[in-house]
């Protein structure tokens, strides 16, 4: 089709132009009128002004909207190439930010825009500031494979069913009612770690090593911190400290270490930069194994989670799904989720969500109070004043003659600064969950895309020169502050121990109370040094991840009285 203005513009003004005569109508009238050169020059002035003004706008927008500095991505696959190349990928991200002397960065895997960050100002920014924008999680590999097909709070994507279990494990999984409810499970897997220590001191398979000293040995940290969270994690779901016979030293048996090494396998492979996550076409080929790694971890987690919980759906619904005994008192968490009810009296989960549910409260509480409670005890060996002015607080708090209660966290200040700045110093892991924006938006100065991922770094907020003194030294003096009680959560993200915000960790009052009675209850029941042969431990850091690179292995001593320490 064409167009029959600018023909008849065109043809006018051609024909009647070169005559000396200006017969024209329209806009080409108005213009060539007698008043020509006057209308013409604002005319063609307004539009030059209107460019001028366009452009400088758009540089303006421009200049606003830049994305944060990062490497010059390939065509197509953005910086995958050097993600395969330098692993592991975290500390190829620390590294490139620190070479670049920058707070915030851009890095394209695939067609997604991924922001690190690492300045707590920036952070607060993403997280109090524009929490909403970034409440939401990416959809990977290995959470769907941990969360049955995105069904539990911690990694599905922001919508109902997010908001759904959110409610769930706010308002009746994870509240302080049922925190008290659940307070004497606690203290009996806190006995039992005693009980445990303190067996492995007294083991006569022992009584010829050099590191036995009056009923003193060598034991292995790393084993009872993990094993003591996961106890608990199981006794809080399940009600049972084991899957299988156990052990009689208060130990894990077979099963309970092939449960918790799988539970550590999951955690390790939720997000870790597995190229499918960013190019779903080559899922199918898993070039980088992970796929496979994680299939066979959630096997086996789901092999000793899904019998005990098809076994209980069974006790508490018929056939139709409907309950089976109205009045019914639940035992256990797993209890709780199967009995929710809506205001019909029907079920409100089904036996997927209960399932991704139960194992998402056990993913979220065995790794963090362990490796946290490893990390302080390493530093503090190393330390002994650090070791010494711990247990003087608890023996002027709680004194010998008897153990630790959670009634007395409030006036361990010291003990609890010593597990926060093991978390701020040694966390869990390189980056906290990703948070995903869910529209584009500014953060910092910087154009920040629909579904980028942001990931708070943590070993950048807890090690940032720029907010800590001496930041790679062990120093829990720092989080002392008079009279306010010491908390283990940092609201400001200076350091993240849990997370904050709507998708922040829901746990926090478990996750303390859980790190907090670890540490004091192995210092209040057991005097700690180098084993023989070595003068200190080694503060080595693993080189694919944020653990010891060696399981941490201490000379324990029992220093309270016999009668004191669990029997079996």
């Amino acid at each position: 089709m064409t167009n029959n203005t600018t023909s008849t513009f065109s043809s006018s003004f051609l024909n009647q132009w070169g005559s000396g005569k200006i017969y024209v109508t329209g806009l080409a009238g108005f213009l060539l009128t007698v008043t020509f050169p006057t209308t013409a020059f604002i005319f063609l002035a307004s539009i030059l002004i209107y460019f001028i003004q366009f452009r400088s706008k758009l540089k303006l927008r421009k200049k606003k909207a830049s994305l944060p500095p990062g490497p010059v991505p390939w065509p197509i696959v953005g910086n995958i190439p050097e993600l395969v190349t330098k692993k592991p990928a975290f500390r190829w991200i620390e590294m490139l930010m620190k070479e670049m002397n920058t707070d915030i960065a851009c890095i394209r895997l695939g067609s997604t825009h991924i922001i690190p960050v690492k300045c707590p100002i920036i952070a607060r920014e993403f997280l109090k500031k524009q929490d909403a924008i970034f409440a939401s999680r990416p959809i990977t590999m290995g959470t769907e494979y941990s969360s049955r097909g995105f069904l539990s709070v911690a990694v599905a994507p922001w919508g109902d069913q997010w908001k759904k279990m959110r409610r769930v494990v706010a308002s009746e999984v994870i509240n302080p009612a049922r925190l008290r409810w659940l307070l004497e499970k606690r203290t009996d897997e806190a006995d039992n770690l005693v009980r445990y220590v303190y067996n492995q001191c007294m083991s006569s398979d022992q009584v010829n090593s050099p590191d036995v000293n009056c009923g003193g040995a060598v034991v292995n940290v790393r084993v009872a911190t993990r094993s003591y969270s996961g106890n608990v994690i199981r006794k809080l779901m399940f009600n049972k400290r084991y899957f299988g016979e156990g052990r009689s030293d208060g130990g894990p048996g077979a099963e309970e270490e092939e449960h918790v090494g799988a539970l550590f396998t999951v955690l390790s492979l939720l997000y870790a930069f597995s190229i499918s996550d960013y190019i779903p076409r080559l899922r199918c080929l898993d070039l980088d194994g992970h796929e496979k790694i994680m299939k066979a971890a959630t096997k086996i987690v789901n092999r000793y989670h899904d019998t005990i919980i098809d076994e209980r759906i069974k006790q508490w619904r018929d056939e139709e799904n409907e309950f089976r005994c109205p009045m019914k008192e639940p035992e256990d968490l797993v209890d709780v989720l199967i009995s929710l009810k809506d205001n019909k009296g029907k079920p409100i989960l089904s036996p997927d969500e209960i399932k991704a549910q139960s194992a998402d409260l056990i993913y979220a509480s065995v790794d963090n109070p362990s490796n946290a409670v490893e990390w302080a005890m390493a530093e503090m060996i190393n330390q002994p004043e650090l070791l010494l002015k711990a247990v003087e607080e608890i023996d002027r708090v709680v004194g010998k003659d008897r153990l630790v209660q959670e009634s007395d966290f409030p006036k361990l200040n010291y003990v609890k600064a010593c597990a926060r700045e093991a978390f701020r110093l040694h966390p869990i892991a390189p980056f906290n969950l990703p948070h995903v924006s869910n529209v584009d938006t500014t953060v910092a100065g910087y154009f920040i895309p629909k579904g980028s991922h942001v990931l708070l770094m943590r070993t950048g907020l807890g090690r940032n020169p720029n907010v800590w003194d001496e930041p790679l030294k062990f120093n829990p003096e720092r989080h002392l502050n008079g009279s306010t009680e010491v908390e283990l959560s940092e609201s400001e993200l200076r350091f993240i121990s849990f997370s904050t915000g709507r998708r922040g960790c829901v746990g926090v009052s478990l996750g303390s109370a859980m790190t907090t009675m670890l540490l004091a209850r192995l210092l209040q029941g057991f005097n700690w040094t180098v084993p023989h042969g070595e003068s200190r431990i080694d503060l080595s850091e693993s080189t694919h991840d944020l653990f010891l690179a060696k399981a941490l292995h201490a000379h324990a001593t029992p220093r309270l009285p016999a009668h004191m320490y669990p029997k079996n």
